[in-house]
């Protein structure tokens, strides 16, 4: 922890802030350390996380869950001055989600799907490929609806879904994470499943060459060649990617 959380301005003015130079110079010197730092607070946490792992493997008892080092944790992370960063330099807005969504044909249940998949991940907030491709009918429920406009009560309400996420990569162990589709990406969603007679299960699945809809969801990796699809690189079209066996073949 003081190598990973150390704060460089106070490095300057004392050179016993963080680990001791002699230290960190001989764990590079045998390969045992790769970069100078400060890391991240979630880096630390996932660090440790990993050794308390390993040493349970190897049945061995660790101080990961004490107190003696937990307390020390929470203070170092709240003194970390390192600023949280964007999560993704090139995140997807909404003028890129219309173009992707722009590439997406209307003319069979593939189509559908892929285009219900890129509106569903960006409407409940930016979801991972795994979390799509698991999304189940039973994480899904109908929110009462809100008010399209506020200063208007007699507004249309959009439709509103809760999506019941569990424990996701960045979730701890006791957290049950939620998010929330409102508007188009909610009656998309919907719109699907009644579409393809999805009565449980697996909400996005695959379907075969002769359109037939599987009981098997997709995988994560259909998803991302679903999205590479929507946004393909120069002279490969959607079709090429469908004669290729892509994401709904797999």
């Amino acid at each position: 922890m003081a190598h990973h959380l150390w704060d460089p301005i106070k490095r300057e003015a004392d050179d016993r802030n963080g680990m001791p130079a002699d230290v960190g110079d001989a764990l590079c010197a045998d390969g045992l350390l790769r970069t100078e730092g400060p890391h991240a607070r979630d880096t630390v946490r996932r660090r440790l996380a990993s050794w308390s792992t390993l040493h349970r493997w190897r049945g061995l008892e660790g101080p990961f869950a004490s107190p003696a080092l937990r307390s020390p944790l929470r203070l170092a992370v709240r003194a970390s001055g390192r600023p949280r960063r964007r999560k993704s330099e090139r995140a997807v807005t909404r003028d890129i989600l219309d173009r992707l969504t722009g590439t997406c044909r209307s003319d069979g249940l593939v189509d559908l799907r892929d285009l219900v998949i890129l509106m569903a991940a960006f409407g409940s907030g930016g979801r991972r490929r795994s979390e799509i491709a698991g999304l189940r009918l039973e994480q899904l429920r109908d929110d009462p609806p809100v008010l399209a406009d506020a200063a208007d009560p007699i507004s249309t309400p959009p439709p509103c879904l809760s999506v019941r996420l569990g424990r996701t990569k960045t979730s701890e162990v006791d957290d049950d994470a939620k998010a929330r589709m409102i508007g188009p990406p909610a009656a998309a969603l919907k719109g699907c499943i009644a579409c393809a007679s999805i009565a449980r299960g697996p909400a996005f699945r695959a379907i075969d060459g002769w359109g037939t809809l599987e009981d098997r969801a997709l995988s994560p990796q259909s998803v991302n060649l679903i999205v590479k699809a929507a946004a393909p690189p120069p002279g490969w079209t959607r079709g090429s990617s469908r004669r290729m066996g892509c994401a709904w073949a797999i």
